[in-house]
């Protein structure tokens, strides 16, 4: 008996290390569409200026930085919107459409018990797994994504701190990420659309009309003023970002969006969580901006943004079943007032440069 019992228990030994073996197997196949990659010994105050010293060090390009606003405001969080020329070159032969993978962003804010200052990124690998998966060129995509991401590593490696890789939720397989299209039953909400399905056309044109077109976009968006954390209706650029000869990104934000997204990624979530931190969802601050492209593919030049609940999902997921129900009509609500914006008429000429 004694013998059976012990050939049973190292036989129950092997499937569970096999199990568990799968399993770390399995979480190391797994990607954050965010990554911690330091957790900083200093103030934010000095954390955001020594990065910002590292990045003008580094080959990377700094294109704005944005504090979040939200209501009872007790952790400070800000976004960095950088590219990569090396990132870039890699992807010049790639269709105008997919340009959101090439803009990177680095977020910085006090997070937990202490207000302790993190560093993390949006993960360049799992956005490349998203909006690459379709490429021919998709290995090679892959490693430049993963090329761009350890440059941004070496940057936080310049700030004082304990460099870490901590996969940050959400948290998804490859495959999951190549063809995303919204989580679980939740997909109807997001349309059951991938990330080039979810591109919504504003308005299009001749493609002739490329520069007339960024220009109209840009001055309507101008135009545009941010209403506070109340009224959605109203929007600031951030950035201005050619990407190629066919492409340009525009990165806009308002305190609206920003309070919403913090708010409701904080309401459920209990990891992180303390009484002079109660907002975990700062950690999300790279979600940040939305997009607006206005892209010529050939045979129309098309000025389009993304469908809110499919973003939501890919980038806030872990809010919670409860949140999005909560929610409901903030993505739709985002959603129109960008529309609203790109569609109204601005003949305003461009005066200032963009908020930082």
């Amino acid at each position: 008996m004694k013998l059976k019992s012990t050939k049973l228990g190292r036989i129950l030994a092997l499937v569970l290390a096999f199990v568990l073996g799968s399993g770390n197997a399995m979480a190391a196949d797994e990607y954050g569409i965010f990554e911690r990659i330091l957790e900083a010994s200093g103030s934010f105050n000095d954390t955001t200026a020594a990065l910002e010293k590292a990045l003008a060090e580094s080959n990377l390009t700094l294109h704005a930085k944005r504090d979040m606003t939200y209501t009872n405001k007790a952790q400070q969080a800000r976004v960095y919107i950088i590219t990569s020329p090396g990132y870039m070159e890699a992807a010049k032969d790639e269709a105008p459409e997919t340009i959101s993978a090439q803009i990177l962003r680095i977020g910085v804010y006090e997070y937990g018990e202490g207000k302790k200052v993190h560093v993390n990124m949006g993960n360049p690998t799992a956005h490349a797994m998203v909006f690459y998966a379709g490429s021919k060129n998709y290995d090679k995509l892959l490693a430049a994504a993963k090329a761009v991401g350890q440059d941004i590593k070496n940057v936080a490696a310049k700030i004082p701190g304990t460099q870490v890789s901590v996969q940050l939720e959400p948290v998804r397989s490859e495959k999951a990420l190549n063809k995303f299209n919204g989580d679980g039953p939740a997909k109807m909400m997001a349309k059951f659309r991938n990330w080039s399905a979810s591109q919504n056309l504003a308005f299009d044109d001749k493609p002739e009309n490329f520069e007339a077109t960024v220009a109209r976009v840009e001055n309507a968006l101008r135009a545009s003023q941010d209403k506070g954390v109340e009224d959605s209706s109203g929007w600031r650029l951030l950035s201005k970002i050619p990407v190629g000869s066919n492409a340009v990104y525009f990165g806009i934000t308002n305190d609206y969006t920003e309070n919403k997204c913090i708010q409701i990624n904080s309401d459920f979530r209990s990891e992180g969580k303390s009484k002079d931190a109660p907002h975990p969802g700062v950690d999300h601050a790279p979600a940040m901006p939305m997009e607006v492209l206005v892209i010529n593919d050939g045979k129309k030049v098309k000025t389009v943004h993304y469908g809110q609940m499919w973003r939501m999902q890919l980038y806030f997921w872990d809010s919670g079943y409860m949140a999005f129900a909560k929610n409901t009509l903030i993505p739709s609500i985002i959603f129109s007032s960008i529309d609203s914006t790109l569609t109204a008429t601005a003949s305003a000429a461009p005066t200032t440069a963009p908020a930082q």
